[in-house]
């Protein structure tokens, strides 16, 4: 069982920023894609940025403009660079990878807050 591991997560004033990472504990076979979701209290959770095995990316619209998604060198790694952040992207945030055959791996969640 594939198990994703995230970190960087914290308390952050607003326009401030943070990188969360996500390493999977072996290659995932067949691929498709991987990403980040999250889900604040009281909401459903919700994608926040996702990137396919062949490159394209797909964001929120509430995050363009101010977060990145990026693959490490390591098949199963993926990352999420957030800048300008505002109060309402507290939350916690999961990271997620699917393969080819719709099968969905989870992490356990890293959270972010951002206060003053």
């Amino acid at each position: 069982q594939v198990q994703l591991v995230e970190s960087g997560g914290g308390l952050v004033q607003p326009g401030g920023s943070l990188r969360l990472s996500c390493v999977g504990s072996e290659d995932i076979r067949d691929l498709y894609a991987m990403g980040w979701y999250r889900q604040a209290p009281g909401k459903l959770r919700e994608l926040v940025a996702r990137i396919e095995e062949a490159g394209r990316t797909t964001y929120a619209d509430s995050v363009k403009g101010r977060f990145t998604i990026s693959r490490g060198n390591a098949k199963s790694t993926v990352y999420l660079q957030m800048n300008m952040l505002k109060p309402e992207d507290t939350a916690v945030y999961y990271c997620n990878s699917q393969n080819y055959y719709g099968t969905n791996y989870w992490g356990q969640g890293t959270q972010v807050t951002v206060s003053s």
